[in-house]
């Protein structure tokens, strides 16, 4: 029974992380710029995407609800690992709370009915910082993803020694 359940937690997080940066990294690296050309511009293509990231953020707040379920079942093969993991996570939440607390900022400066942005010298402020945020946010999902990987793997090997 045990083993059913970390199939179904490894099986949901992986699903839930496919979903959110899979999707995140096809958005951004061919719908974006696919959408702009069809558009005719990056600010058209923008009125789309402000509300598609609202969809991103939930799906990462699920799938990092997900991977703290799964750090709190994992050991892995060190307190040092265990800790640094954690610390990924915990920067992973605070970057998707700094997202969701910039986006609001930025739809302030939007009027969609006429695609016009209010003050576009802070717009471009703003989203460049949206734009740091969520690529340090991704940077740290690959580094978790395969620190999570050593972990799964520490602990399939002690679980088939009989060390579990």
């Amino acid at each position: 029974m045990r083993r059913n359940m970390v199939l179904v937690r490894r099986w949901l997080l992986l699903w839930a992380l496919m979903f959110w940066q899979g999707g995140f990294t096809f958005y951004g690296g061919v719908v974006v710029p696919i959408g702009a050309d069809v558009l005719g511009s990056d600010r058209d293509q923008g009125f789309i995407t402000r509300r598609v990231t609202n969809y991103l953020n939930l799906a990462g707040a699920v799938a990092l609800t997900l991977w703290g379920w799964d750090l709190l079942a994992i050991r892995g093969a060190s307190a040092s690992g265990r800790r640094l993991r954690w610390a990924i996570w915990a920067g992973l939440v605070l970057a998707l709370a700094l997202l969701v607390w910039l986006h609001p900022k930025l739809d302030e400066l939007l009027v969609p009915d006429d695609a016009a942005i209010l003050d576009r010298r802070r717009f471009r402020a703003l989203h460049e910082r949206y734009l740091i945020v969520i690529t340090v946010q991704w940077v740290g999902c690959l580094l978790l993803t395969a620190l999570t990987l050593l972990g799964w793997r520490h602990d399939d090997a002690r679980e088939a020694t009989g060390e579990g």
